[in-house]
């Protein structure tokens, strides 16, 4: 298969704009018209994962976390492993692709996993993802000849995305009219003389987080010394609830039970070392759950307790002494588990012809493993 072949499928397991507004999701590295055969599943993006990856003869490598999250100041072998590992990927063909919250959201992702091995009971999310989704319409006016570049440009931005189709885009011809005055650098007439010129009205949506890097590559392929734009903030779409759940759940038990029986709930998981904190609650039924680190998310939620990976010492602390329970999991041990169900998700969803594998290498620090 062809990678936006692939892209399309794993997209429709987990679509994108159910991630979180400040969430990296998305083809991170790659060329869209390189073919996969083989597919590599983890949860961070190491470079013994490259290595593994590379070994396994993998195109593409699914990392759950963004590898690039925040801007690299560089790409070099003597850099940061956060660069080498993005480095080497490169320098292997590999393409990347991060799924994060957008499978953390969705109906049968990481949040509904983790439910499931609480026990029988309803689950709502905490933030539902009917909210919508953060996009825009941009709307340039480009002379005809130039419609093609502009277009491409943006497209390969991150415009003209919709569902499994890219490069989406509208155009209706026009005249445009401008006269340029005394200091103008005018790609097209002359000083103090007012010009017509065939343009093209070139529509695309783009998605916010996208907006700075279309807007500027916008800019760089118009001919126009001042390109003439729009920029319209689009109303949020409702999704529909059987196609997504939104962030983190709710889990009220069809019974109550123990702290201990809670925490028991997560001991077969690999690596992991569960922690329990409460001050003598006896039963709790109605259960705050989210991957990974659910701090944040928890502040708009009411619970008997509240299970996650990782929390703030002093967040926990008052949740115990207002006397919630507290079940931490470990960051990567609430997550790295869902990898095999992942994986025959995408299977099911036609990516058969792709050869899918969960990394071996993959693995939380060592200073993570075995604490009680």
């Amino acid at each position: 298969m062809k990678l936006d072949e692939v892209l399309g499928m794993l997209r429709s397991v987990a679509p994108e704009r159910l991630a979180e507004p400040w969430d990296k999701v998305g083809l991170q590295l790659g060329v869209l018209t390189q073919t996969v055969s083989r597919g590599l599943l983890c949860i961070d993006l190491t470079e013994a994962v490259v290595a593994e990856a590379v070994k396994k003869k993998c195109e593409l490598v699914v990392a759950y976390h963004p590898p690039i999250f925040r801007p690299l100041e560089g790409l070099r072998d003597d850099g940061p492993w956060t660069q080498r590992r993005v480095l080497a990927a490169t320098r292997a063909g590999l393409a990347v692709y991060s799924p994060h919250t957008a499978l953390d959201a969705v109906r049968g992702g990481v949040c509904d996993w983790l439910c499931g091995l609480i026990g029988p009971g309803s689950a709502e999310p905490i933030r539902p993802a009917s909210v919508g989704r953060d996009e825009f319409k941009v709307v340039v006016f480009v002379p005809e000849a130039d419609e093609a570049s502009v277009r491409s440009a943006m497209a390969g931005a991150g415009a003209g995305g919709i569902g499994n189709y890219r490069e989406c885009s509208f155009s209706a011809l026009g005249t445009g009219g401008f006269r340029p005055v005394e200091g103008a650098k005018p790609a097209i007439g002359q000083i103090g003389k007012r010009e017509e010129v065939a343009e093209r009205r070139l529509e695309m949506l783009v998605p916010g987080r996208r907006l700075a890097e279309v807007l500027g590559e916008l800019r760089l392929a118009h001919p126009y010394e001042e390109p003439a734009f729009d920029v319209f903030k689009l109303e949020p779409e409702p999704i529909a609830v059987d196609e997504a759940a939104g962030a983190g759940r709710v889990l009220t038990l069809d019974r109550a039970v123990t702290p201990d029986a809670l925490a028991a709930c997560f001991g077969g998981l690999p690596e992991a070392a569960v922690k329990l904190g409460h001050r003598g609650v006896k039963r709790v039924r109605r259960v705050a759950v989210c991957p990974g680190a659910g701090g944040s998310l928890f502040e708009e939620i009411e619970a008997d307790a509240y299970v996650t990976g990782e929390m703030q010492h002093h967040q926990a602390l008052d949740l115990v002494q207002r006397g919630r329970v507290v079940v931490l999991l470990g960051h990567t041990v609430s997550e790295r588990p869902y990898l095999p169900v992942y994986r025959d998700r995408l299977r099911r969803a036609g990516g058969a012809e792709v050869k899918w594998s969960v990394s071996r290498a993959d693995r939380a620090p060592l200073a993570w493993r075995g604490q009680g």
